[in-house]
């Protein structure tokens, strides 16, 4: 497909959106207040509410864990924005390992991220009733669970169908309501911390190091999400500038409360009682103002965060799928579009399967429920190393032209965020990467089933769409040649909506 455009005048050049399903750009897009409300809300969910409990048994050890665990995670979302600039369009990581390391890599990248999406949003489903039978069917019957699960998985896929608008909607509505508490433990319930309720730095019996890494395997995972902007990026208004933002911003504002919050949750709560609690926060907020209110108010600010959660990865479930069907890499139903420029297929697709194994983790075999949870959270890490390698490989062989301060700066990122992935697979334990090595081979079969549907044998070009740009006005790309398309003299741009940029990285 080609689009013919003109200059803009400062070397970008304005994609026209085309038929829906037919090209890259949408017409119902949405701007920086929610491209960051899908970060900040995809990141928290149901687990942040929990998460002390898990953490207490290495006291203030764990404190470190998390610091080192957000610079990581910080690094990876500056490498997403940086990626994003140069490869948009909605896909993320699948675009990003397509573009860098071909179709298979591709196709294995959208393969982890679909399975770590709809297994992910059962997870989240089967913690969000924990915390709605806080209130209702306190008995835990099976069938109630299951059928409040139901509505946790089908409202959110419902509000995705109804369109772009209504999804956006109620993704700012929840996430300012489930900050509003958050934010109020990370800030004002700092105040009542008592030292007493620390207790020892490493009560573990582990060394320093070990605790910390401990501790660190817990933590690793609470950041998954960071990249959704980047999967959505095609639907987001001036990508270029908004998914990098989006991205680190949101990062940042769940790292300010995660780590404020869990310190005021382990200053507020004695140690002892802190271990096996099943509800932190809320034990923090009635220590805070005395009775059981606060703590209810909590506990309903944990069912408005996962279904916020639930929204956001009900969209990213079809979008990524929906990027790789387009070239032909999934089932071309995943790339069918309604009138309103909502991915159908893919959203009913993962709803039901996310329904599935939720209703099975109630009535047998949970604890290997629990072991599948463990293996979407590795899928999860293998598109981030699979990114994280694309913007270093691009980086050297493409990106030496770049000023050389810039260059230093992305490489020791992207470096960074490269060995944090491997820490976070390497954290996911030995059960959980015999399994995900499974379900990542899996992808084989299928893999070579779409190629043969495609009548294709080996690899194929990555054809980007064609843009006839004017480089009369000394716009330049990333490579400063002035073509719009970073690292090559064609003057292409990998998908449509590219805008030409003289920096290699950045947020501006």
């Amino acid at each position: 497909m080609t689009v013919t455009t003109s200059s803009n005048g400062n070397g970008s050049a304005p994609a026209e959106t085309t038929a829906p399903g037919k090209g890259k750009e949408f017409v119902n897009r949405f701007g920086l207040p929610t491209a960051t409300a899908i970060v900040a809300g995809s990141i928290i969910g149901t687990g942040i509410f929990a998460l002390p409990s898990a953490l207490a048994p290495y006291g203030l050890t764990s404190m470190v864990a998390f610091l080192l665990v957000t610079i990581g995670a910080i690094a990876l979302a500056l490498v997403f924005g940086w990626l994003n600039k140069r490869v948009p369009g909605s896909g993320g990581p699948y675009l990003y390992a397509r573009d860098a390391f071909g179709d298979f890599g591709g196709f294995l990248t959208a393969w982890c991220y679909w399975l770590t999406a709809w297994i992910g949003n059962a997870a989240i489903a089967v913690a969000w009733v924990g915390y709605v039978e806080v209130f209702v069917n306190k008995g835990h019957n099976p069938w109630g669970s299951v059928a409040i699960a139901m509505v946790g998985l089908w409202i959110p896929a419902f509000i995705n169908l109804s369109g772009v608008k209504n999804l956006g909607w109620f993704q700012n509505v929840t996430t300012v309501l489930k900050f509003i508490p958050l934010l109020f433990m990370a800030t004002v319930g700092l105040f009542f911390i008592k030292s007493a309720n620390f207790g020892k730095f490493n009560p573990s019996g582990l060394s320093l190091v070990g605790a910390i890494s401990a501790a660190a395997a817990i933590a690793l995972f609470v950041y998954i999400g960071l990249e959704t902007a980047s999967v959505v990026a095609g639907r987001v208004r001036s990508p270029e500038r908004n998914v990098a933002r989006a991205t680190v911003w949101g990062t940042i504002a769940c790292a300010f409360v995660y780590i404020l919050g869990t310190l005021t949750v382990f200053g507020t709560v004695p140690h002892a009682a802190l271990i096996n609690n099943t509800a932190p926060f809320s034990s923090a907020a009635n220590a805070i103002f005395g009775g059981t209110w606060a703590g209810q108010v909590m506990g309903v600010a944990a069912i408005i965060a996962g279904i916020g959660c639930l929204n956001g990865w009900t969209l990213i479930c079809a979008e990524m799928p929906m990027a790789a069907a387009k070239d032909g890499l999934f089932p071309k139903e995943f790339a069918n579009l309604s009138e309103k420029e909502i991915p159908v297929f893919g959203i009913i697709v993962a709803t039901a399967l996310a329904s599935l194994i939720t209703a099975f983790s109630y009535w047998k075999f949970q604890s290997v429920f629990t072991d599948i949870v463990l293996l979407s959270v590795l899928t999860a890490v293998i598109p981030y190393i699979f990114s994280a390698a694309a913007e270093l490989y691009w980086l050297i062989v493409k990106g030496r032209v770049a000023n050389w301060p810039h260059l230093a700066r992305d490489m020791v990122v992207t470096v960074f965020a490269l060995v944090f992935s491997f820490w976070a697979l390497a954290g996911s334990g030995y059960q959980a990467a015999y399994f995900g090595g499974m379900a990542f081979f899996i992808g084989v079969p299928i893999y070579i089933w779409m190629k043969v549907q495609r009548k294709e044998y080996g690899e194929t070009a990555v054809v980007p769409v064609d843009y006839h740009v004017d480089n009369s006005n000394g716009a330049a790309g990333a490579n400063g040649n002035g073509n719009g398309n970073a690292g090559s003299t064609t003057g292409t741009a990998p998908l449509a909506g590219s805008h030409a940029t003289t920096d290699v990285g950045g947020l501006s």
